[in-house]
């Protein structure tokens, strides 16, 4: 595939990729954490009723994340210990100020995430689109007090300016890209911006509303991911970024089997349970071979 955004490159022709310690996977977990416009149609349950308001069928399925869902999450995180990189929309920051609050007790990694998602970068000149991720990297290190490094475009959108914009603002990664294992660098005007792994799949948004699929399978794709790149981490290690919304994994039923999972992936020597900014950190500064 020719682009002019990135090298093609086969990971079977790269250098070893290492990680701390000798792990064989980094693993990450994207928590979007969303915020939808009141009035406007978004991702849905129901299609039928999306274009009235109020909605409460659509609105209020999509509202149990930020009242419910995340905190269960939460409670889940904290019993293995782990750190979310948190993906968020910067009007997160003033209409549910706990959530960050919450989530700088966990130091948790934080990333933009557009400022809701409502609204898309799509069809915005580059002068738009400079001050629109200007604006939401500048809400949410106010809010979270941390210096932003990585983006998650909301629906995984961008136009042909965004990856030299991201760089030019000062960020070091993007997950936009769900096509590969390891990271790699990205062709910006200038500075430097690498893509990580994220998983366009293995990803709740995918499995419970695009295919409707069962949260029994889900674990099971979860960890069949998981077993795989661990196996292949033995040579060149893997990164796994699994995608979640506390508005459907939080929901009580499904909440049960992310649990199992986080226990299959626990129970692993030479794993590294981490940030998708501790990821990009490591390789900008220890693989830069790699691409």
């Amino acid at each position: 595939m020719s682009t002019p955004l990135f090298d093609y490159s086969p990971i079977v022709r790269r250098p070893p990729f290492r990680l701390p310690n000798d792990a064989r996977v980094a693993v990450y977990f994207g928590l979007n954490i969303e915020h939808y416009t009141w009035g406007k149609p978004a991702l849905s349950l129901a299609d039928f009723t999306k274009q009235f308001v109020p909605d409460p069928l659509n609105y209020g399925w999509r509202d149990y994340g930020p009242r419910v869902g995340i905190w269960r999450l939460m409670r889940i995180f904290d019993e293995f210990g782990i750190r979310a990189s948190a993906i968020v929309n910067s009007d997160v920051c003033s209409f549910y100020p706990e959530i960050v609050e919450e989530g700088n007790k966990r130091r948790w990694a934080w990333l933009g995430h557009g400022k809701n998602n409502s609204t898309l970068q799509v069809g915005m000149d580059e002068a738009q689109e400079r001050a629109y991720i200007s604006e939401v990297i500048t809400t949410l290190e106010r809010a979270t007090g941390v210096r932003l490094q990585g983006w998650l475009g909301p629906a995984l959108t961008e136009t042909l300016n965004t990856i030299d914009l991201l760089a030019e603002l000062g960020l070091s990664y993007v997950l936009d890209w769900a096509n590969d294992d390891q990271p790699y660098p990205l062709k910006v005007k200038r500075g430097r911006l690498i893509a990580l792994p994220y998983s366009s799949e293995v990803n709740d948004v995918v499995f419970f509303w695009s295919h409707r699929q069962s949260p029994e399978e889900f674990l099971r794709a979860i960890i069949d991911q998981f077993d795989m790149l661990y196996a292949e981490g033995a040579e060149t290690a893997r990164v796994f970024g699994l995608g979640l919304h506390p508005f459907l994994i939080g929901q009580p039923f499904r909440a049960a089997y992310l649990q199992r999972a986080l226990e299959h992936i626990a129970k692993h020597d030479h794993v590294w349970l981490t940030t998708s900014d501790e990821i990009a950190a490591h390789y900008l500064t220890t693989a830069d071979a790699i691409g």
